[in-house]
């Protein structure tokens, strides 16, 4: 029997069972072959720090030490760059203001860009400030983690039964079986689904279809340190990806739990909208794949223990954010479930408990 069983191996479930395994035995089911399979594993992968809700900008913050060091560290340079037509300077103002940009001259973003359409392009931002995160490095740096301290990290667990019982829970698998004190769900776009599973009232949480396009470099020229680029109101953006340029269409259409793919008419439309900033068309698709991310009603973050059940840990809700705020979201489930006093401000605490949706019923059985 474990102390904690964590169900999902995304980037949410690799942090907090890392966390966690240092306050007992852990144990990760993730139900695909490898980690980070799903959404962790289409991720634009950026820090941005001024990116999110304030919640989600306190946690970012008290994240960046950790990505800029811990283990050598996970960030390398890459930069932020807001573009805008003549027709959307109201938007512009509102990004350039949310997210603490510096405005700068279009001919100083087409030096950065050189494929910028400056008859079209009225005004720019940048933040240098911006970093790639390398996704595969910490997911792994998390799993030795958990491992080094004696914890399972196991793949190919698709959970098909969950029971409370008088120590903690009871959860079943094809592969096996597995029990816990704690129950921890971080299953990314299942986790409401999980919760019905356990007998716990579902907090609705929207998984939100999002598509990416990858392309040759445009005109041949070498995109390595581009920044990555975006419309106003985030309705398009492209961002450097080993040589060649990732474009997506921004999309938030809503959808259910599944292994997401690209919806053709998005992809163009998004296509249609990069290419009215830049000289050169997009000729053709190297690959194309969409990720699911998953937000709370408010759209933040849910990370704490159930209102009704403690012994049921919610680590959910990241949206776009989960690489950038992992540390720091983990780090906070580990003090709560620990019983210490978090870092984090109380009223970010408070501002993503699962308490914050009210009270709660706790509902009996199987979906």
């Amino acid at each position: 029997m474990s102390d904690f069983l964590v169900i999902g191996g995304g980037i949410a479930g690799i942090s907090a069972a890392a966390r966690l395994s240092h306050l007992g035995q852990v144990t990760l089911l993730e139900a695909e072959a490898g980690l980070g399979y799903h959404t962790s594993g289409r991720s634009a992968a950026l820090f941005e720090e001024s990116y999110g809700k304030p919640t989600t900008v306190a946690l970012n913050r008290a994240s960046k030490a950790y990505l800029q060091s811990a283990n050598g560290g996970v960030l390398s340079p890459r930069g932020l760059l807001l573009l805008a037509r003549a027709e959307e300077a109201e938007s512009f103002a509102t990004d350039l203001a949310q997210m603490a940009l510096d405005q700068i001259s279009v001919a100083e973003a087409q030096a950065m860009v050189p494929i910028l359409d400056t008859e079209v392009i009225t005004q720019a931002a940048y933040d240098a400030e911006a970093w790639d995160i390398d996704t595969d490095r910490l997911i792994q740096n998390f799993a030795r983690e958990v491992r080094g301290n004696g914890g399972e990290v196991l793949t190919g667990q698709r959970v098909e039964r969950i029971t409370r019982t008088d120590s903690g829970w009871a959860v079943s698998t094809a592969k096996g079986d597995f029990e816990a004190r704690v129950l921890v769900n971080a299953a990314g776009s299942w986790v409401d689904e999980i919760a019905r599973l356990a007998g716990i009232a579902p907090l609705g949480f929207t998984p939100l279809r999002r598509s990416m396009a990858r392309i040759p470099a445009p005109g041949g020229h070498d995109v390595t340190h581009w920044p990555l680029a975006f419309g106003t109101g985030e309705t398009w953006y492209c961002k450097p990806d080993a040589g060649k340029l990732i474009v997506s269409p921004a999309e938030e259409d809503p959808s259910h739990p599944h292994d997401a793919w690209p919806d053709d008419m998005v992809l163009a439309e998004g296509l249609a909208r990069y290419e009215a900033f830049v000289t050169e068309p997009v000729t053709r698709l190297d690959s194309s794949w969409a990720g699911l991310r998953t937000f709370a009603p408010d759209r933040s973050l849910v990370l704490g223990p159930d209102a009704v059940d403690p012994s049921f840990v919610w680590v959910a809700g990241q949206g776009g954010y989960g690489f950038q705020s992992s540390p720091a979201a983990s780090q906070l489930i580990a003090d709560l479930v620990g019983g210490r006093e978090p870092d984090l401000p109380p009223d970010v605490v408070i501002g993503l408990s699962p308490g914050r949706f009210g009270a709660i019923q706790c509902v009996q059985g199987n979906p």
